[in-house]
């Protein structure tokens, strides 16, 4: 199942002007960063590593500009970006998910930079309070070192865990509810409550408590991060 996806159109390598423009996308981010600000960050990750280091403190430049809504001189990183795309290159980023887990399918076609502005400017056009979550997910792309997966995936969507399940990224908070074992639609446990819970999930997965060690400190973990998305702390 294909959870977010963003068409990018390149100008050829050897084409006599640098030119990039958006086409189809589904990037869903409610409640945001959500799946668009995995991938996108996810895009800033996987190439930033490619472009000329001088280059990253004017993506960053763009991002602020991009957050606040303002007008965006053109080019950029020496890319020019239009509307139309008669004589651009078609390729396609997808965040992919099957049963829980995710993963990223990058189209490597095209100049680097010509992904990473991509990644922006569909973060450009979002709405006001998603832009700003999911603009802040692609500086954490920037900034990323380490492997571009699950660890990666987690960090971007706000879960501080590496499991990358696709639930803890589509909708953190009610992730949280049901790793703590709260069913129902429109739950709200007090914090006393989530704590209760807590506890007595952690003594079922702790090995001293009977638990197998096998997967148990990522257990524990997920519960720990699961608390702190429902209490804040």
């Amino acid at each position: 199942m294909v959870v977010a996806e963003l068409e990018v159109f390149c100008s050829r390598p050897h084409a006599p002007t640098r030119r990039i423009a958006l086409g189809s996308e589904s990037l869903p981010c409610a409640p945001a960063p959500g799946p668009a600000g995995v991938l996108l960050g996810g895009i800033a990750a996987r190439f930033v590593d490619e472009l000329d280091p001088d280059s990253v403190p004017e993506v960053e430049a763009l991002l602020r500009d991009l957050e606040q809504g303002r007008r965006i001189a053109q080019p950029r990183l020496r890319y020019r970006l239009q509307v139309d795309t008669i004589g651009l290159n078609s390729v396609t980023h997808r965040l992919v998910a099957r049963g829980e887990e995710l993963r990223f399918e990058f189209d490597d076609r095209g100049a680097p930079a010509q992904q990473v502005l991509a990644a922006a400017y569909a973060a450009g056009r979002l709405e006001p309070d998603s832009r700003r979550l999911v603009i802040s997910a692609i500086r954490r792309g920037l900034h990323w070192h380490g492997p571009i997966g699950r660890e990666l995936m987690a960090a971007l969507g706000g879960v501080r865990t590496a499991s990358g399940a696709f639930s803890s990224i589509a909708d953190p908070r009610a992730w949280a509810l049901a790793r703590l074992g709260f069913t129902g639609r429109g739950v709200t446990p007090s914090d006393r409550e989530v704590q209760r819970r807590y506890r007595e999930r952690l003594r079922d997965v702790h090995p001293d408590h009977g638990g197998t060690s096998d997967g148990a400190a990522e257990r524990i973990a997920e519960l720990t991060e699961a608390r702190r998305l429902l209490t804040g702390r």
